[in-house]
């Protein structure tokens, strides 16, 4: 969580590119329980007040709900998959995780922002360009879904390659045959 933390300062990372998408979607998939919700949403949440302290502005704000609420949705949807399930299927999860994330935010700002005519154009021009004076919302789209992807696919290889090894232990500990009980010592026997 630190070093996901650290990704989130900025500057580090392209705008848009970031680890939190496929975060919250294998917190899902691999955290137990409450652990799920508590570690990447106090996480999340920690370094967005950190990043609005960064540029003096407001620390919590309305735009941020939109952003928990998808970040809930992906934990959510990751637990809808299992450990055991394949990396490719795993790796679809994060990247819709990601797609689900870009369309509901962009609706959002769109809803949110005054900048946006609230007509059916003005929904396509927060989906493509944005408001003009800052870098297209496409540019946003292509950050979030390579990013989705590749962060999705490191959590779960690095999960898949960590649990090989325990499930071959696991394994060869069943393959191996049960000892003969054997016979009490006459020493111990005595009442």
């Amino acid at each position: 969580m630190g070093v996901f933390a650290v990704t989130r300062w900025p500057g580090l990372m392209p705008q848009n590119f970031s680890a939190a998408y496929a975060l919250a979607f294998c917190a899902g998939v691999y955290f137990p329980g409450k652990l799920a919700w508590c570690l990447p949403l106090s996480t999340l949440f920690i370094t967005d007040v950190l990043i609005n302290w960064h540029y003096q502005t407001q620390l919590v704000n309305v735009y941020m709900l939109p952003n928990y609420a998808v970040y809930a949705a992906l934990i959510w949807l990751g637990q809808r998959f299992t450990r055991r399930a394949s990396w490719l299927a795993l790796l679809g999860g994060g990247i819709w995780g990601a797609l689900i994330f870009y369309f509901v935010t962009n609706t959002a700002s769109w809803l949110l922002d005054p900048s946006y005519a609230k007509t059916l154009t003005g929904w396509i021009q927060a989906l493509t360009t944005g408001v003009p004076g800052w870098p297209h919302t496409w540019e946003f789209f292509r950050n979030t879904l390579m990013s989705g992807g590749l962060f999705t696919g490191l959590f779960v290889g690095a999960m898949k390659l960590t649990e090989a090894p325990e499930e071959q232990e696991a394994a060869d500990l069943a393959d191996q045959p049960e000892a003969e009980p054997s016979a009490p010592d006459p020493q111990e026997v005595k009442s």
